[in-house]
């Protein structure tokens, strides 16, 4: 782009000479300029108008696009249930889908959420800068009349009378003064003016990127809620009296008071239960090389029981849920209460995984918790994972690490929560050792590469 000359002298002649200011300084003002007189003008009233040819041909493609998307859902639909159909009864390859799939879900959930903050910062920017142009309008407009008026006033002369020689060097001697801050006020104007837009450029990128994203999830999304049908089905033909038991279950609960009359209750009275309790207390000794856990045996999708002991996976477990913790261990409950375990605040509709390997003792509303998920992890050690809005296994199932088992509303269901956080669904998670509530935050991993996965 060629640069712009707002002031000139003759080369023969003394006087000011003004540099030349780039044109962008004056077209990059002026598009600020209109961009925000343009926020204050009021729109003209809609008008009734004829339905052209183009705007039909327009519909009509619209209306094709939409139907090609629906054939191509349909496709995918077929194609899905091919693959899970193809999967047959090998659990451990179900398994496997249902745990990577799962754990896809999530990396997308967290992509999501980190881009959706990054916008927050970018939208607030974009605010501020615009704000801060629409505060220094009349700075704009002084700018651009200067340079209008600069670029259209002759040079001096000089020789015709003393007169005018002395008001020529007058003028010179003003103009060498004003010249210099009109140059660095266009120039910061062009400066901000242009982080403008790049700003702009950087939104449309992300919110293309977070878009994308969130198709991605819904493929992933749809593509896990039929793998967690099939495991269920499975399921549901290996015990046959799943319903009832569930049921039974339900009457039993609103028996008890709290959690451990709960959870005795259940492994007690319900036969599903009592069966998982009892396998879990005939476990042997912990799966270890060394003296170390034996971590290799996580790679057994098709394990029935826990792959280590409990107690030596300390430093291991990965949250069952992608969140910021609100609340921990030993702190204030909300309610004039001690925190037995650790509060997250998620995404709405988050996928839940199970943070280790275990058998559902409970599945279900209880109480105050809303919906309850109780599993058995052998050694004495039970986790609860309240808060859900659904739960998506059966009382007596065997789990594995990264395995789906609920998703999140878009409220909190625990009413302890809601009454100081209702606008945001939040996980409480709680674990046990022979009946009380014992510290998680040893056995969280502190960094991704140190979760294991089913």
């Amino acid at each position: 782009m060629q640069p712009a000359r707002i002031l000139s002298s003759s080369p023969d002649r003394p006087g000011p000479r003004l540099s030349a200011v780039p044109l962008s300084f004056v077209l990059l003002a002026g598009f600020a300029g209109a961009d925000l007189v343009a926020a204050q003008t009021p729109l003209p009233a809609p008008q009734a108008v004829a339905v052209s040819p183009e705007a039909l041909k327009q519909r009509e493609q619209e209306l094709e696009a939409t139907r090609a998307q629906q054939k191509s859902a349909a496709e995918s639909q077929t194609k899905l249930k091919a693959d899970i159909a193809a999967l047959g009864q090998d659990r451990s390859k179900l398994n496997q889908q249902l745990i990577d799939v799962a754990a896809q879900v999530r990396g997308i959930e967290s992509k999501v959420s980190d881009t959706e903050a990054r916008l927050r910062t970018l939208d607030g920017r974009e605010q501020r800068m615009r704000d801060s142009l629409n505060s220094r309008r009349s700075e704009i407009v002084e700018v651009l009349a200067a340079l209008q008026r600069a670029g259209r006033r002759s040079p001096p002369a000089l020789l015709v009378r003393p007169e005018d020689a002395l008001q020529s060097l007058r003028t010179a001697m003003l103009l060498g003064a004003v010249v210099p801050e009109l140059r660095a006020r266009a120039e910061s104007l062009a400066t901000d003016l242009g982080e403008l837009v790049n700003l702009r450029k950087h939104i449309a990128g992300e919110r293309d990127q977070l878009a994308a994203d969130r198709d991605k999830i819904r493929g992933d999304q749809t593509r896990l809620a039929a793998l967690v049908a099939e495991r269920q089905r499975q399921q549901a033909a290996v015990e046959k009296d799943l319903e009832a038991e569930s049921a039974r279950a339900i009457a039993l609960s609103k028996q008890v008071g709290d959690l451990q009359s709960l959870i005795a209750k259940m492994e007690q009275d319900l036969k599903s239960a009592a069966k998982a309790a009892a396998t879990a207390s005939q476990q042997g000794a912990p799966n270890t090389v060394n003296g170390k856990p034996n971590l290799a045996a996580f790679k057994d999708r098709s394990r029935v029981s826990p792959a280590i002991a409990f107690a030596s996976a300390r430093g291991l477990l990965p949250l069952p849920v992608n969140g910021t913790k609100i609340r921990d261990f030993g702190g204030s409950d909300g309610v004039g209460g001690v925190q037995k375990g650790i509060s997250l605040a998620t995404r709405p509709s988050a996928q839940v995984t199970t943070p280790c390997d275990g058998w559902v003792v409970y599945a279900g509303p209880f109480r105050s918790y809303g919906q309850l998920l109780i599993l058995n992890a052998g050694g004495g050690y039970h986790v609860l994972i309240a808060g859900m809005e659904r739960i998506s296994v059966n009382i007596g199932q065997f789990v594995l690490t990264g395995e789906p088992v609920a998703t999140m509303g878009s409220t909190s269901q625990v009413a302890s929560i809601l009454a100081t956080n209702a606008s945001q669904p939040v996980l409480y998670v709680e674990f046990r050792k022979d009946g009380t509530p014992i510290d998680p935050g040893p056995w969280w991993a502190a960094s991704e590469g140190e979760k294991v996965r089913g």
